[in-house]
């Protein structure tokens, strides 16, 4: 298995960075923001590796099918599963927001799948590339943690979290902002927005 990887494949696997840094961030001091701002600092990585690992599999003449299955799972991880990873160590992790963040990791995965399903069949330009996105491209969850990166900054963590905490004391508590994932998670999987393509 090993020889069957690239270059390119490598480097999509180092998305997987932010995850570990929460969950480091939980295991320590609340007030220690250093594993939160590597988390944070870690997904736009993720964008950059997304990009380079397309230009290292062309400049080296060598891609695989292992490559373009590894990609999109490593979208999920670095613009999915990351940004909740984040929100719960930041504090957002009443039962329902368990609910939410899920709701908002299995919409990137459920994006993904449908790109790589569809992608044969959405209209294409004159170089061969589709011309636009069905629903939002996964990597725009960037500004949720751009948005959480700030909140950091201000120390709005755990128990200052913007908004608060609704319903407090009830299986029903939780922070009204996870629902912004809700929202980022619908606009994904929209079959009606269309994003041209650069």
């Amino acid at each position: 298995m090993v020889k069957a990887l690239h270059l390119a494949d490598l480097v999509t696997e180092l998305n997987v960075m932010s995850v570990f840094s929460s969950m480091r961030y939980c295991l320590g001091d609340p007030s220690d923001y250093c594993s939160l701002w590597a988390a944070l600092a870690f997904m736009p990585f993720g964008l950059f590796f997304d990009f380079m690992d397309g230009k290292i599999a062309r400049w080296r003449k060598k891609s695989s099918l292992m490559g373009q299955e590894l990609d999109s799972l490593a979208d999920l991880i670095s613009f999915g599963l990351a940004p909740a990873s984040a929100a719960f160590a930041l504090g957002i992790r009443t039962p329902l927001d368990h609910l939410l963040l899920a709701f908002f990791v299995l919409c990137g995965l459920t994006r993904l799948a449908r790109f790589n399903v569809t992608v044969a069949v959405l209209p294409k330009d004159s170089s061969g590339k589709s011309k636009y996105f069905e629903g939002t491209p996964i990597p725009t969850t960037l500004a949720i943690s751009s948005l959480m990166a700030y909140w950091v900054s201000q120390s709005w963590t755990h128990e200052n979290i913007p908004f608060g905490l609704v319903a407090e004391g009830s299986v029903f508590e939780f922070h009204p902002v996870a629902l912004m994932f809700v929202l980022h998670g619908c606009l994904m999987v929209s079959k009606t927005i269309h994003i041209p393509k650069p």
